[in-house]
């Protein structure tokens, strides 16, 4: 009987630790650019790609425009999941 205890509580604490673990990971991947921005590739080999080696102001210029362009998509992000929230507190059905 003890070794049947300790395998459901070792079960349970397995799940646990399993459902915190995806919790935690959604968290970690919040603040990632949305996939349909195109912003999935890395920045500096687009840069260097379209703009010029690094350093050159137009490659300054691309990674200046790829920040503002993450933070926008960024910002859309947070408005649609917070509009969303709001939605469902109000119509709960």
């Amino acid at each position: 009987m003890p070794g049947t205890l300790m395998r459901s509580i070792s079960a349970r604490h397995l799940i646990t630790l399993t459902l915190a673990a995806l919790l935690l990971s959604a968290c970690a991947t919040r603040n990632e650019a949305p996939m349909s921005a195109g912003l999935s590739e890395d920045d500096d080999a687009y840069c260097q790609a379209h703009g010029g080696p690094a350093g050159s102001p137009q490659y300054v210029a691309c990674r200046k425009d790829r920040d503002v362009q993450r933070s926008d998509a960024l910002t859309r992000a947070d408005k649609k999941q917070r509009d969303l929230g709001e939605y469902m507190l109000n119509h709960p059905n």
